[in-house]
């Protein structure tokens, strides 16, 4: 499943918006280091579901809006310098190995200071936090490449050793091949094999660039002063107000208020009648939305996984006809698959051994058989045939 982190200073909200996203417990308070241990939780990217255009009802989505399942992990707020053991340290920064890619979430209303204290908003440059975690990432993969340069160097020497493997296998948690390493020896004009560390800043920056894509979050929206804004949107930051969607899903927990996450706007529950201050808290939320066009978190979410990740949502079925499984359950998977897949590799996702097995593959939609190397599009209804009971 994919994995993504909120990673960002303290005291950004990035705990905030993790617990608006997931609904899960995590300790939110108006000071530094509030998360230590990262938090681990399941949000949702939300799609269309096939079944609104074809006249079904999967059960599997909400009027028509289908929530697929992602990974969320919360790290404790990173500072300048962490990469040094600041703050709490780059053990954090080892936290964000497993994403597969970031949101970096920022103060955009600038009311808290580089290393998280408060100091009112309008007080600090959000577009300087902007440039601190990449920096910081930046140089953890130097640090990692720089603990191991030595040996490399010696063994480039030997005529049948690859730099590229070598440095490959170096970050091999990070998921960069020895392809991905040549490409960028090419485009940053090095050569690799003899190289001094010192030079390597910019390699290890692309190495981040390639192996954990960033989103740039401006959180706290409904608290940033104008100027502040326009700052940051002409940076390309997403903007968000974690705090408003929190209150929003919790008032439709309680069914005080129809909404669903990614909703633009939301509407009282029939038969509720609200209290002065939920219509006080409720219009305010209703002024932030209409001006951000939503809360901008789940938002974030389908981009850093539409987007950056670039994911389409495939739907695996058993019977073409019924679009089912064999329980009849219509619908019953979606699974996000990256742009460009096969039929054969959806068939190793839904298992190893129907991908071992795979025989070919059936379109739903047209009832037509498809080779095995045709190229999946977003909203797909496949039927696997595989060798594989």
């Amino acid at each position: 499943m994919i994995t993504l982190a909120l990673a960002g200073k303290p005291n950004c909200g990035k705990s905030t918006f993790f617990k608006a996203a997931t609904m899960a417990n995590a300790e939110i308070a108006n000071y530094p280091f509030t998360t230590i241990n990262p938090n681990f939780g399941v949000a949702y990217v939300r799609t269309t579901c096939p079944c609104k255009g074809l006249d079904l009802n999967c059960g599997h989505c909400v009027d028509g809006v289908r929530f697929v399942a992602v990974n969320l992990i919360d790290v404790a707020g990173l500072v300048p310098d962490a990469h040094k053991g600041k703050g709490l340290g780059n053990q954090f920064l080892d936290n964000l190995r497993q994403a597969d890619a970031i949101l970096h979430v920022i103060d955009a209303s600038g009311g808290t200071d580089s290393e998280g204290n408060p100091v009112g908003a309008g007080n600090h440059d959000p577009a300087e936090d902007v440039k601190f975690l990449t920096y910081e990432m930046t140089m953890w993969v130097y640090g990692i490449l720089d603990k191991h340069w030595s040996r490399l160097s010696r063994q480039a020497s030997v005529k049948t050793f690859s730099i590229h493997q070598g440095i490959a296998e170096v970050f091999t948690g990070l998921g960069i091949t020895a392809d991905e390493v040549r490409e960028l020896e090419l485009l940053l004009k090095l050569d690799l094999a003899h190289a001094q560390m010192e030079n390597l800043v910019p390699f290890c920056a692309e190495i981040v660039k390639i192996s954990k894509p960033m989103l740039v979050v401006g959180n706290k929206v409904d608290e940033t002063p104008e100027p502040l804004r326009e700052k940051l949107a002409a940076e390309k930051v997403a903007f968000a107000s974690a705090a408003s969607e929190l209150a929003l899903r919790n008032a439709a927990t309680a069914k005080v208020i129809k909404y669903l996450p990614g909703d633009k706007q939301f509407s009282v529950a029939d038969g509720v009648t609200l209290s002065a201050p939920q219509k006080a808290g409720l219009v305010k939320i209703a002024e932030v939305m209409k001006k951000n066009n939503g809360t901008g978190v789940q938002d974030a979410i389908n981009r850093a996984v539409f987007e950056l990740l670039d994911r389409i949502v495939v739907y695996p079925v058993e019977d073409e006809n019924k679009l089912c499984n064999k329980q009849g359950d219509v619908l019953p998977d979606a699974f996000l698959m990256k742009r460009g897949s096969t039929p054969h590799d959806l068939a190793f996702q839904v298992h190893t051994d129907i991908g071992k097995g795979f025989l070919y593959a059936i379109d739903a939609r047209t009832k037509m058989r498809i080779k095995e190397n045709h190229i999946l599009k977003d909203g797909d209804i496949i039927k696997i045939v595989s060798a594989a009971k």
